[in-house]
């Protein structure tokens, strides 16, 4: 099942190219191009989205920061300030603090909570937070919160400079978009004319077709490539 609704969106979505262009041209070769092209459209809005999904959740932390230093200003456990996130905190991070508040009601161990929430999220900040109210939790420590005011205006700090640099390299990924579009557009019009099915249909057309649609995905990884932000190095425990 869940293999199903993991490619199921490839599947419509290939489909669905297949019969379109099938319609307008009646060409199965020029079908078949435009299904895997959409396929790996399908892909990239897949992975867009959860890569803001994953943005969302690095904008998130600072919240975090300020929420857990209320909490325990208030007189607060760290534990009764972590679980508090799963009904205040961030709603993108609610499901997860709900997770951490059931596993410590069930055998109340705190450190197995902490490493499966640092496991969960797979971050720098996030390594960074935990590994602190850990060391607080089994040292004691008067200085938590002085140190996660510190962390909280670093993250502010960086998340604003992540922002401006990619707001600054868009235009990469707009020429990306724009440049493997363009090509493929135009022969979807060019391709209602029955001369230019018959010239696709013969085998030299077919190939320069295939050449050119990969071409333009590796051309439109490449432009991926270049404007992609290097992410953070996990200090704490490494990415496994």
């Amino acid at each position: 099942m869940q293999f199903v609704r993991r490619f199921a969106p490839f599947l419509i979505s290939a489909n669905s190219s297949f019969l379109l262009v099938y319609l307008l041209t009646a060409s199965p070769l020029l079908g078949i191009a435009f299904s895997l092209l959409s396929i790996a459209f399908t892909y990239v809005v897949v992975s867009s989205r959860k890569g803001k999904s994953e943005l969302e959740i690095s904008a998130s932390w600072p919240e975090v920061i300020d929420h857990l230093v209320s909490a325990i200003q208030s007189g607060m456990s760290l534990t009764e300030a972590l679980t508090e996130l799963s009904t205040r905190g961030p709603a993108v991070m609610r499901p997860a603090f709900s997770n951490f508040k059931s596993q410590i009601f069930q055998d109340g161990n705190f450190d197995r909570g902490i490493q499966n929430l640092a496991k969960h999220f797979k971050s720098h900040a996030s390594d960074q937070i935990f590994q602190a109210l850990l060391i607080s939790k089994s040292l004691g420590g008067s200085e938590l919160l002085s140190i996660l005011r510190t962390l909280g205006n670093f993250l502010r700090e960086d998340l604003s400079l992540r922002n401006e640099i990619a707001v600054k390299q868009s235009w990469i990924k707009n020429s990306a978009h724009l440049s493997s579009a363009a090509p493929w557009l135009l022969l979807l019009l060019l391709a209602m004319q029955p001369s230019t099915v018959l010239a696709f249909s013969s085998p030299t057309g077919a190939g320069i077709l295939f050449i050119g649609l990969f071409m333009t995905v590796l051309a439109y990884i490449w432009m991926t490539f270049l404007s992609r932000l290097p992410s953070v190095p996990r200090v704490f425990g490494g990415d496994r």
